[in-house]
């Protein structure tokens, strides 16, 4: 079941398997959850929106059309949830620092350790873009998202997408000079 594809366990799903949805609720949680937090800003309300987002997915992957990755159609689900969950909550303020102390368990610690420095100037720095220029930033980098894809996710025109994603590098990279960091990783 391990090598079965995404849009393979989504009919599986769609026909009860619960097998199906543990494998993928195994494969993308971690994204999930991490691209949700990135958004809300607390670590216990993104467990909570993750474990909807399968909800909705346990439900309703029947209504899936397969006119994106299963991944692209999970980061939307993730999103409007999120966005439903900011809007609920105007009044409280998010903790951006709780969400740039995450740690990206895909390095091993060897590079983990190499990274540290110039990891925490850039988590820094990505907290000083706009909300917009920041999630065009995650849906692209973090999540490797195309242009096409991370229009359909947010909802905006691929120009649009184009232009935030210009922006957004250029004050990056701003950004990032300012701190002392004018190139890339070793």
């Amino acid at each position: 079941m391990q090598t079965t594809t995404d849009e393979a366990l989504i009919g599986r799903i769609a026909a009860g398997d619960k097998l199906a949805m543990q494998v993928l609720y195994a494969r993308h949680h971690v994204r999930a959850y991490r691209f949700i937090l990135r958004l809300v800003g607390d670590p216990t309300k993104a467990e909570d929106l993750v474990s909807e987002v399968f909800l909705d997915v346990w439900r309703q992957a029947h209504k899936f059309e397969a006119r994106s990755q299963v991944t692209t159609w999970l980061l939307a689900i993730a999103r409007f949830k999120a966005l439903s969950a900011l809007r609920r909550r105007k009044e409280e303020g998010l903790d951006d620092e709780e969400a740039a102390a995450i740690e990206d368990t895909a390095d091993d610690p060897e590079a983990a350790v190499q990274k540290k420095d110039k990891s925490e100037i850039l988590r820094k720095c990505l907290t000083a873009l706009s909300p917009d220029h920041r999630e065009i930033i995650d849906l692209v980098y973090y999540h490797e998202k195309s242009v096409e894809e991370v229009a359909e996710i947010v909802g905006i025109p691929e120009n649009t997408v184009k232009t935030r994603m210009f922006y957004a590098r250029k004050k990056l990279s701003e950004l990032l000079k300012a701190a002392g960091v004018d190139r890339g990783w070793p």
